[in-house]
């Protein structure tokens, strides 16, 4: 695979897409203590100067068939050098410089925003995306005045792009010591 930065960069200029729902734990619990799965797809762009796009649908079903949410962040990647996982691997950080906006798609997600972020938003309903960017926003954790940030990876096999996997105790990648060590189920080209 290759290793050279400017070439894996040059590789992954352009569009990719989940190839079917993916399903992740997320850091909710059922009444049993299990962790709740978290359903998505993505699609995401990576442009020139190491910029990115990156839309999630989340949805209440592991075949993507009730959506309740759209996501849409934009920002900048940070190289940080190669992860041991596979040659070619590499260490990144995605943070939300530019924007980040969120969609309810679902009464139900509406609802719930309404009680738990309504501070600071217009009444949140569906299909009306809002801008959370350097907002408060409890749901995600985000802090007003600060830019959503995640310590990541990416691996480019030919037409798949991995990113690594969530860590299966829910866990998020917000410190360096909790960057990903495994592959998640990949991105292809568009």
């Amino acid at each position: 695979m290759e290793t050279d930065l400017a070439k894996v960069k040059q590789a992954m200029l352009g569009n990719w897409e989940s190839i079917a729902p993916e399903v992740r734990p997320s850091a909710a619990k059922n009444p049993d203590g299990s962790l709740k799965p978290f359903y998505l797809k993505r699609a995401f762009k990576y442009l020139q100067s190491d910029r990115f796009e990156l839309e999630i649908v989340n949805s209440a079903d592991p075949y993507g068939a009730v959506p309740l949410a759209r996501i849409r962040i934009g920002g900048h990647m940070l190289w940080q050098g190669p992860h041991p996982i596979a040659p070619g691997a590499q260490k990144v950080d995605f943070v939300a410089d530019e924007s980040y906006e969120v969609t309810p798609l679902a009464q139900g997600f509406a609802d719930i925003l309404n009680k738990v972020a309504s501070a600071g938003y217009a009444p949140w309903a569906v299909n009306a995306p809002q801008s959370i960017f350097g907002k408060a926003f409890a749901p995600f954790a985000l802090k007003e005045g600060t830019n959503f940030m995640e310590y990541d990876l990416a691996y480019l096999r030919g037409d798949l792009l991995f990113w690594g996997a969530r860590n299966v105790d829910g866990r998020g990648f917000d410190t360096e010591q909790n960057r990903p060590t495994n592959l998640q189920i990949p991105l292809v080209r568009k």
